[in-house]
């Protein structure tokens, strides 16, 4: 007879701490997503911004061939129409380059220079890990303080969430050109991400990688190699 009650407490337990679990799930993401929403701007609306320092483009995955994947092609087109509309004098392609046979943002630069961005507009963020490192990054490395950000808009809430709560003004262009296979696992992925980067917001880690800053206002060649 103990143990059956004390089962039934267990279980009451268990179910208080899931539904409060549940429910602090929906109330992060529902204030992750209304802080990035207002910020979201078309290609035009994004032209008409002052002071823009660079425009970021996050990167996902390239193929071992090199080539770009569907998600990140759309991205840079979207980038480069922002750019070619004005927008911002620089871009800054952020993105996984921590092995030496991984390396997209090298794919990313590219695309942009055979596209005719000249390669001094061309910043390389080799250590940008994670959407949350990016801004970081962005903010004391390449000392951005105003920024248009490009990905899909799924993404988008999350990285204009983390802009704010760094002290980064950012807007975003959504670069959904086209729909892309498995995203309805990439939404529920994302439902976590965002709860792991508005704690992470609170504490505000280092990122994995630091060093001497290269001001975007700069030339875009110093990021030419593979340091972090």
């Amino acid at each position: 007879m103990k143990k059956l009650k004390l089962l039934k407490r267990l279980l009451i337990i268990f179910l208080c701490m899931a539904v409060v679990g549940t429910a602090s799930l929906f109330i992060i993401n529902g204030c992750v997503k209304s802080v990035g929403k207002c910020k979201i701007v078309t290609v035009a609306q994004a032209a008409e911004l002052e002071d823009v320092d660079c425009i970021i483009v996050l990167g996902c995955q390239v193929k071992d061939d090199g080539s770009l994947s569907h998600m990140l092609r759309d991205r840079l087109i979207r980038a480069l129409e922002v750019y070619e509309a004005g927008a911002a004098p620089k871009l800054l392609m952020s993105g996984d380059h921590g092995r030496e046979d991984y390396d997209e943002v090298g794919a990313m630069k590219n695309y942009a220079i055979e596209n005719g961005v000249p390669s001094e507009n061309v910043f390389m963020d080799h250590a940008g890990f994670s959407t949350y490192e990016t801004v970081y990054r962005a903010k004391e490395i390449f000392e951005a303080d105003k920024v248009i950000i490009v990905t899909q808009e799924y993404h988008l809430y999350r990285a204009l969430y983390i802009a704010e709560q760094l002290g980064v003004e950012a807007y975003g262009v959504s670069s959904d050109l086209n729909t892309y296979g498995g995203q309805s696992m990439r939404d529920s992925r994302e439902v976590l991400a965002r709860c792991k980067d508005w704690l992470m917001c609170i504490f505000k880690p280092e990122p994995t990688y630091l060093g001497e800053a290269i001001p975007v206002s700069g030339n875009g060649d110093l990021t030419n190699d593979d340091r972090p």
